[in-house]
């Protein structure tokens, strides 16, 4: 670089640009400190007093600026990190994406929506009459016979999931199967087929009553006894379906003998019987056992497929099928408990050609399904001979597939009732009697069914009357009864999260839940009860690998979703809206969701918090946002922010929230107006960008600047939105200030600039110009992605360069942004950006003597040297090739 940059010497002092920088503190022309005088001139009388003041002056001149200097630095400090130490990394990287991680699996764009609804035990769209009575309990299923027309049912329309005839043999070869699942995916209706197909051409194949619903009251061991005795009805040959209740508390599994016990009767009388169980800790000895198997969802395209057929064909009147007749007389059709069976209330009718030739029994395992399964049912259409029902089947197709169809229905894969909603509707809008207003709500109403029946009558066993003989109730079962629905409510939250995070949240809020519950007593905590695949089928969740944020790096972690991103809305706005007691113990579980100390829990609960505050602002404000602004540690007035800012995104919520943080910036506390300049840096608690500046401006000057750097911070997090050059602009204002505390507000934000990260106050995706470059320093970034910004960029820089409290700042900040113009491989950085920022900051020959300095230093660091090539490559960046050889010719004569 000798030979092509100015003589190795320390810098000289700078001059103000000629174009009006208008630097608050720009040195003149001969030094900050001044010339030294003369000390070799004759002594004057009383010269050597004077010289003596002179100095005295100077020096305390020198200390003043140190001591400017000091507080300047101090207040660019991270406002993030008083906890944890000036310089302890705050991972604002890791709480900005899990922010935007949050934001995605809650949006605003279903906002307060959700089925309407004054009672959800029946549903009615257009002329759709659904029964949807979750609250029953299981023990309402009295034993007796299965009528016949729910087995011709089951036979004309049962979707058999994978694995069917593998459960089939396995019943068939020891008489007694324990099928689990999870409630709703079908698996009875699986269990009647079974029982339906088995029992057909067995002993009991001419009794009308050969498939039988045991009394889940009575258990195992007492249709053991049944079986034996053959009375009331227990012939040969009668296959059994028993669902017996393990969720309740004190309730205890059959064990092995018993099943054996069981099994050997059924061996004896010829007969046949299939347990269901939900998957969880107390099923899961049974389901691991001999008998034990799980049954997984049917097919969700299938299911659609044949309940819309079968839609399409009861409503199209086909007169060679009904004898002339219409549609079939409506009434309350039996109904499936999981939701396997038809729901609509229309009548079943036999059809020709049924699949009454039975199912494959082909020894080559499970059969193939070709996406509709429904070659056999080919027979049973009769369209018109203008084809309509053809066309008909055709438009159905495509309106499934219409995106704003999916994008209401919110979930990945549909289960039986679901499957036979969503048929209804879409052959109810295909027909005219259903609106399309109709048919999106009756999709978004999906989601709310599921979450209200997870919730509806959970804890109804706890609070049931002791039993008659005045034994006291039995209570040791609340943690392992809550346990489920606090994983729902933990993964509607934290959604997105690693698993580990999500099932340490779900287990405090059990403990929560319980003691809610039960005051009185100290709920158990069991430590070896969790089963990640019953927590997965009992929430309709799914894993997958993803990046988690660890000390600012991110590593592969298990990340869990629920499957449809209508589940974690639908899932809040139950809690919040129809369980009114269970908001005290989720709001202290929130609280201590925002101690905690990884960003992906503490933002993601801020986020569901704010959505939570929006369905009722005033228990959201009252309870959660004003005592955690007003808390003493960062971590919680952040938390407090960001519930604000996502209110903020509702339309209806945002005038109450710039109203909350207007009367913070101005009226309120120090901790108010921390946290109210954090939720100014989202752009969105301010009526326009110049509101969101004169509140920052307002906060940050206040009380000698006292809050000056979380004020800065949010400034900068404000460079990112679209209005960016409003910002600069004001940026430019304050330099010229006449008061400090304004011109302070400038220089610390410049310099903060400088020294953050894009990754770190970004909220788009990659993808955007912005977010291509997360790990660049966001000014550079912005030289690089918005040339019309670099003059006003460079200005800015060089003002913070050539004032003397914020010059060693700003200048260890060209530092930092020198050396990232390539990476620690040689693979190309920030060159891009330093290459527009550049030349414009050295347009004045003695910026260009500045710069020769500063890599002139850089190569001379003995800990980090800069290597010669290097620093050459940067200084042709910074000086254009044709200004080089002027000079050059200037200094050669």
């Amino acid at each position: 670089m000798a030979d092509e940059a100015v003589a190795d010497r320390p810098a000289e002092p700078a001059a103000p640009r000629a174009k009006d920088a208008r630097s608050p503190e720009a040195p003149p022309r001969g030094g900050a400190r001044g010339d030294d005088k003369a000390k070799d001139g004759p002594d004057a009388p009383g010269s050597s007093d004077a010289s003596d003041a002179a100095d005295a002056e100077a020096a305390e001149r020198e200390k003043e600026r140190e001591r400017a200097a000091d507080r300047f630095k101090d207040r660019t400090r991270d406002p993030l990190a008083e906890e944890q130490g000036e310089d302890e990394p705050t991972d604002a990287a890791a709480a900005t994406r899990a922010r935007r991680s949050g934001q995605k699996l809650l949006t605003s764009g279903r906002d307060l929506i959700g089925i309407d609804r004054s009672d959800v035990d029946r549903l009615h769209i257009g002329d759709i009459n659904i029964g949807l009575d979750a609250r029953r309990s299981g023990l309402s299923m009295r034993g007796g016979p299965v009528p016949e027309e729910e087995l011709l049912r089951i036979r004309r329309t049962h979707i058999e999931p994978e694995g069917y005839v593998r459960l089939r043999r396995a019943l068939e070869a020891r008489r007694l199967l324990v099928l689990g699942g999870a409630p709703g995916t079908g698996r009875a209706s699986t269990a009647l087929a079974l029982l339906e197909e088995v029992t057909r051409d067995g002993e009991g194949g001419q009794n009308a009553e050969r498939v039988r619903r045991a009394d889940p009251e009575r258990g195992v061991r007492e249709l053991a006894t049944q079986v034996v005795d053959g009375e009331g009805g227990h012939l040969r040959g009668t296959g059994y379906l028993l669902e017996p209740a393990l969720d309740r508390p004190g309730a205890l599994p059959p064990d092995g003998m018993d099943l054996d016990q069981l099994a050997s009767a059924l061996a004896e009388r010829g007969s046949y019987a299939v347990v269901v169980v939900s998957v969880g800790s107390a099923a899961n000895p049974l389901l691991a056992g001999r008998y034990g198997a799980i049954c997984p969802p049917a097919p969700t395209r299938e299911l659609v497929a044949v309940r819309l057929r079968k839609r399409l064909e009861e409503e199209h009147g086909d007169p060679a099928r009904d004898g002339g007749g219409g549609r079939a007389p409506n009434r309350d059709g039996a109904r499936d408990r999981d939701g396997g069976s038809a729901r609509d209330g229309h009548a079943d009718r036999d059809r020709d050609g049924g699949r009454d030739g039975g199912r494959d029994t082909d020894q080559g395992g499970d059969r193939t399904r070709d996406g509709g399964r429904d070659q056999d049912r080919s027979q049973d259409r009769r369209p018109d001979d203008d084809g309509s029902l053809s066309r008909l089947l055709e438009r159905a197709a495509e309106l499934r597939e219409d995106p704003e169809v999916t994008e209401a229905v919110g979930l990945d894969d549909l289960r039986p009732a679901e499957a036979e909603l969503f048929a209804s509707l879409l052959a109810g809008h295909l027909l005219g009697s259903v609106g399309r207003e109709e048919l999106l709500s009756g999709c978004r109403g999906l989601a709310a069914v599921q979450a209200y029946e997870w919730f509806a009558g959970v804890d109804r066993a706890l609070a049931a009357p002791p039993p008659d003989d005045g034994r006291a109730p039995v209570r040791s079962g609340t943690a392992a009864l809550f346990h489920p629905v606090a994983f729902r409510i933990a993964l509607a939250v934290l959604g997105g999260a690693s698993h580990s995070a999500v099932s340490a949240a779900a287990h405090l809020l059990t403990w929560e839940l319980s003691v809610q519950s039960d005051p009185d007593s100290t709920p158990a905590r069991p430590l070896f009860c969790d089963d990640p695949e019953s927590d997965l089928a009992l929430s309709r969740a799914r894993p997958a690998d993803g990046p988690v944020d660890v000390a600012g790096a991110e590593v592969t972690g298990r990340l869990i979703f629920y499957r449809g991103a209508a589940l974690p809305a639908a899932v809040l706005a139950e809690l919040w809206d129809r369980h009114f007691p269970v908001r005290a113990p989720v709001v202290r579980w929130l609280r201590l969701l925002a101690d905690d100390p990884r960003p992906q829990v503490s933002m993601r609960a801020a986020v569901a918090a704010g959505e939570l505050s929006v369905r009722d602002f005033e228990h959201g404000y009252a309870e959660l946002v004003r005592p955690l602004a007003e808390a003493p540690t960062p971590r919680r007035r952040v938390f407090a922010a960001t519930a604000l800012d996502q209110a903020a995104g509702h339309a209806s919520h945002r005038r109450a929230v710039r109203k909350v943080v207007e009367d913070w910036s101005r009226h309120g506390t120090p901790a108010l107006r921390w946290t109210a300049a954090m939720a100014l840096g989202y752009g969105r608690s301010a009526d326009s960008m110049d509101d969101t500046l004169d509140a920052l401006a307002r906060i940050g000057v206040r009380d000698d600047g006292e809050q000056l750097a979380v004020a800065s911070l949010n400034v900068v997090r404000l460079l990112t939105l679209p209005e960016c050059a409003t910002v600069l602009r004001r940026l430019a204002d304050w330099t010229g200030h006449h008061g400090e505390e304004y011109q302070d507000l400038a220089l610390v934000s410049i310099v903060r600039l400088a020294l953050t990260d894009v990754d770190e106050v970004l909220d788009d995706e990659p993808g955007t110009p912005l977010g291509d470059r997360g790990d660049w320093p966001l000014l550079l970034a912005l030289a690089a992605t918005r040339p019309e910004l670099t003059g006003k960029l460079a200005d800015l820089f060089w003002t913070a360069l050539n004032t003397a409290r914020s010059r060693d700042v700003a200048f260890d900040a060209l530092e930092t942004l020198l050396r990232s113009a390539s990476r620690k491989d040689g693979r190309e950085w920030t060159r891009e950006g330093l290459a527009a920022l550049l030349p414009a900051l050295t347009a004045e020959e003695h910026d260009r003597r500045r710069l020769d300095w500063l890599l002139r230093r850089m190569m001379r660091d003995q800990d980090r040297p800069l290597a010669e090539e290097r620093a050459r490559a940067l200084w042709r960046l910074a000086v254009p090739a044709r200004q080089r050889r002027s000079e050059e010719e200037e200094s050669h004569g």
